[in-house]
């Protein structure tokens, strides 16, 4: 273990290992039938004090730190969770970020405190229909009308959009494309603001995930989340925070489909031998193992830097990079592994497969981050 072990990140893996196969194992595959997991599970969340993993006491969080929000996250897929239940129940891990940043006790009592309560459910909104990776390019506008701004544009890919109560949103506060961007709480119920189509995905099925549409959404100055134009830094500064979870998912994923597949080649006999008896197959389970490893031991790393405030951005990426190939061959490998099997949806290994395309391309695709490993090359 690289992360360094204590008494306390002990007990906290335990708590998310008994959360997960409590209040998550027996339902899983309803919630990912449905799409979307239920509001009541962020409160029981909440109540045992996972929810707030990462955030300070002084804003209604649990304490803790970055370090100690990858081991939730990744005692939670090892458990036999997924990076879907991630991306669902910690979606205010993108969306809080920013307002407790910006120490606006306005903000966090009204919407970072009832989040990590579980009693509010929170979004993040940048990614627009024709915009991709371009956030400098945002074109969704808000023009300020005295004590308020006016909104208009989409959003699109936005994760728990269908259920959250508001959405910390980018939007350009001079002309479409400018670059000048800033943040905005805009709460769900607000005129002109609606949900379009809840959109259907190849994996995280539990995640629900949606368009959002914005046309003349008066919005309060007070809803700002620092000071106007500081919305490009503000986002930049919580990547890292973001990539570094996607890639403990990844690697986290890389690791339970390893134990997945180890089981069942133990288990499984072919021609009157098990198949782990047979070179090619131990090879494999071995080539699987070391990449999982690998990569999880280099997210630690870069992790602890993060969490030592050193300005490790092109590290960062590195890192998303390393966790999403090795995780990328894995489950691909243990998904062959099973056989036909692996291929249905009553396997667990089906749902990692399914689940884990999107880590390459959330948070900042893997050419981006190759670009941003560029340009720290000096390239």
């Amino acid at each position: 273990m690289t992360i360094v072990d204590t008494p306390e990140r002990r007990q906290l893996r335990e708590l998310t290992r008994a959360f997960v196969t409590k209040e998550v194992l027996p339902y899983l595959d309803d919630w990912e039938r449905a799409g979307e997991v239920p509001r009541s599970l962020h409160e029981t969340a909440a109540k045992i004090g996972l929810l707030g993993i990462g955030f300070p006491e002084s804003v209604g969080g649990s304490g803790g730190d970055l370090l100690d929000s990858i081991l939730v996250t990744e005692e939670v897929i090892r458990s036999g969770g997924s990076s879907g239940l991630i991306a669902a129940l910690f979606t205010h891990g993108i969306a809080l970020p920013h307002m407790v940043a910006s120490r606006d006790d306005g903000l966090i009592d009204r919407y970072v405190r009832p989040t990590l309560a579980g009693t509010m459910i929170g979004a993040l909104a940048i990614t627009e229909p024709d915009g991709g990776s371009d956030v400098a390019g945002i074109r969704t506008c808000a023009r300020r009308d005295g004590d308020h701004y006016v909104v208009n544009g989409s959003k699109t890919y936005i994760t728990s959009g269908v259920r959250s109560d508001f959405v910390t949103t980018a939007v350009c506060t001079d002309f479409p494309g400018s670059g000048s961007l800033s943040l905005l709480v805009i709460e769900k119920g607000t005129p002109g603001f609606t949900v379009g189509r809840r959109l259907e995905k190849l994996g995280w099925h539990c995640s629900d995930t949606a368009e959002l549409s914005f046309v003349d959404v008066r919005v309060p100055v007070a809803n700002r989340i620092g000071p106007e134009d500081t919305g490009f830094l503000a986002i930049m500064q919580q990547f890292a925070t973001e990539r570094l979870s996607l890639a403990t998912q990844a690697y986290a994923t890389a690791q339970r489909c390893v134990e997945l597949a180890t089981r069942w080649c133990r288990d499984r006999s072919t021609f009157g031998r098990p198949l782990a008896s047979r070179q090619l197959v131990r090879h494999r389970l071995a080539e699987m193992h070391t990449r999982a490893e690998a990569a999880r031991a280099y997210v630690h790393d870069v992790a602890e830097r993060v969490a030592a405030g050193e300005p490790v951005v092109t590290e960062v990426a590195m890192a998303k990079n390393v966790a999403v190939a090795a995780c990328d061959f894995v489950v691909d490998a243990a998904l062959q592994l099973h056989g036909g099997f692996g291929y249905l949806r009553d396997a667990e290994v089906e749902r990692h497969y399914r689940d884990a395309r999107i880590l390459g391309i959330g948070g900042g695709t893997t050419e981006i981050m190759n670009e941003i490993i560029a340009k720290g090359m000096g390239l």
